[in-house]
């Protein structure tokens, strides 16, 4: 957004010193114009003069006339092709600036997609990661209570002492292995006697 921003900034400084170019332009025409109009009354009013007013007087005037209005037709029309240049100069540097304003656009829109897309993926995991955390629980509880049937079913066997305190998993599963075995052998016990 800062880069649009600068770059509609330049744009505007641009077209700003675009239109008073052009302005500039349009005066010196203007200009130009009048200095024709000038030059022609004073060729019409001179053709008017009779041969009897001091001829070579009026011919050196219109000359030095002639020369001047010239003089500044030429460097009004070199003033007027510097300032198209310039114009063209200035207009080229505007359909840049545009151009980059719209690129900079669409990277901004890519970007907003992009960041919306990465959101959805991020809202799907957290809800993946509540019903993983909901199960997680559940399964938690199941083996709380599986692993509670198992102490109870172990240490309430006929001559099993009582456990000291708070038992760990592997306390639970040898204690469980030594009551398959003793049972084992009791059956086998049995089967062979008969």
């Amino acid at each position: 957004t800062g880069a649009i921003s600068s770059l509609q900034r330049q744009m505007e400084i641009q077209e700003s010193e675009l239109r008073r170019i052009r302005s500039e332009k349009e005066l010196l025409q203007k200009q130009l114009r009048e200095r024709e109009v000038q030059l022609q009354a004073v060729s019409d009013k001179f053709c008017s003069i009779t041969e009897e007013q001091r001829q070579e007087e009026i011919v050196v005037m219109m000359e030095e006339e002639n020369r001047s209005l010239h003089q500044i037709v030429t460097d009004q029309e070199s003033q007027l092709a510097e300032q198209n240049k310039l114009i063209s100069e200035l207009q080229t540097t505007i359909n840049q600036l545009r151009a980059e304003v719209v690129n900079t656009r669409l990277h901004l829109l890519e970007q907003k997609q992009a960041q919306k897309e990465i959101q959805s993926q991020a809202d799907a995991l957290q809800h993946k990661a509540l019903q993983t955390r909901v199960a997680l629980e559940q399964i938690t509880g199941k083996f709380e209570r599986y692993r509670n049937k198992i102490i109870q079913a172990t240490f309430s066997a006929e001559g099993s002492q009582d456990p000291p305190g708070e038992l760990t998993d592997n306390e639970v599963l040898e204690a469980m292995q030594k009551i398959i075995n003793e049972r084992t052998e009791f059956r086998q016990m049995l089967k062979t006697k008969g």
